[in-house]
């Protein structure tokens, strides 16, 4: 009887066990010029799905991209504004309303989140403010939430905020 033997894998050994038959010789000419093709077609998706990537990033990052919900939002929000503070909004991208309880001046910067500011009497941030709705809202909505909280009821709105220093 013929004695058989067992093959163990060693990581460390340059022995090619998975495929003998094609070292050396023409058969390595043709691996080479394989991986070469493959390696080409690879470079070739990756650039197309890059492409694509940045595509795709730019879109969903544009500003001037504006979903049916988010024009939705911005719209019912600027039909509540005052004319003076539509036309702050509209030229800085924020408006101030006033604090019902202590008539403090309040910045609400386009956002959903830590965008509202307690200003000064010269106008600048003097405290931030972090509240918003539950839920996931557009940035419209959130505004306007937070505009009609501080001019409704103002110390309820403060008593569940987070203060933050501003920038």
């Amino acid at each position: 009887m013929a004695a058989t033997t067992t093959r163990t894998f060693d990581p460390t050994s340059e022995e090619i066990l998975f495929i003998p038959r094609l070292v050396g010789g023409q058969d390595t000419v043709l691996i080479v010029e394989f991986l070469h093709i493959a390696t080409g077609k690879l470079r070739n998706v990756l650039t197309v799905c890059s492409r694509l990537a940045v595509g795709l990033r730019d879109w969903l990052y544009d500003p001037s991209f504006m979903n049916e919900t988010e024009a939705r939002g911005l719209k019912l929000m600027k039909d509540w504004l005052s004319e003076e503070q539509l036309a702050q909004y509209d030229k800085h991208n924020y408006f101030d309303v006033t604090g019902c309880h202590s008539g403090k001046r309040y910045r609400i910067r386009h956002g959903t989140g830590a965008n509202v500011y307690e200003l000064d009497d010269a106008g600048r941030p003097r405290a931030g403010w972090c509240f918003v709705p539950k839920d996931y809202l557009v940035a419209g909505d959130v505004m306007l939430a937070q505009k009609i909280a501080l001019e409704t009821d103002e110390r309820g709105t403060l008593a569940v905020a987070n203060n933050f220093l501003p920038r």
